[in-house]
């Protein structure tokens, strides 16, 4: 049995918060970028450089990163990976580079982290993620969340989003 744990109105409140708090964070939206982590942190994104657009009247690049290779279960997996376009058109060099995705384990940032610099070497990597459901196994954290989800190890939460689901909501499915 799941349950709903954020509806659209809480999704676009939680994104119109964390947009804030990246250009109050970083004194605006200069030399920043956001990088989203394929599938969905990079809807994510698009809509933060919207919303940031709509706050500060300055348009912030959006890209989207593709980790699957970089993972450290790649060889472990028994299904074959989901690989997605990475699109990174402009340069990361000496930027403020904003991950964004739904944080978990910590896993899928580190191997963000090691996509990331082979595009060049950031001046810094801030993490923002929709969903913080805990359970780490590295040492990460977010820099902006939108909403903290105590979760059980094994319970599945599924962010889904307008472009890709036809609605905006964060669902739990329990491990029961």
């Amino acid at each position: 049995m799941g349950s709903r744990l954020m509806d659209e109105a809480d999704v676009r409140r939680a994104l119109t918060r964390i947009a804030h708090e990246i250009l109050e964070r970083n004194k605006g939206a200069e030399d920043v970028v956001l990088v989203g982590i394929a599938a969905r942190g990079d809807d994510i994104a698009r809509r933060l450089a919207a919303e940031i657009l709509r706050i500060e009247g300055t348009e912030v690049a959006v890209g989207a990163l593709d980790i699957t290779f970089y993972r450290d279960d790649i060889g472990l997996r028994a299904e074959a990976p989901e690989v997605h376009e990475t699109r990174i058109p402009f340069p990361v060099d000496d930027r403020t580079v904003v991950l964004v995705d739904v944080l978990f384990t910590g896993r899928t940032i580190r191997a963000a982290f090691d996509a990331l610099m082979d595009f060049g070497r950031p001046r810094a990597i801030q993490l923002a993620v929709l969903v913080d459901r805990g359970h780490r196994e590295l040492p990460i954290r977010a820099d902006f969340i939108g909403k903290n989800v105590p979760t059980r190890p094994g319970d599945s939460v599924r962010v889904a989003l307008t472009e890709v689901d036809g609605e905006d909501a964060v669902l739990v499915e329990d491990a029961r």
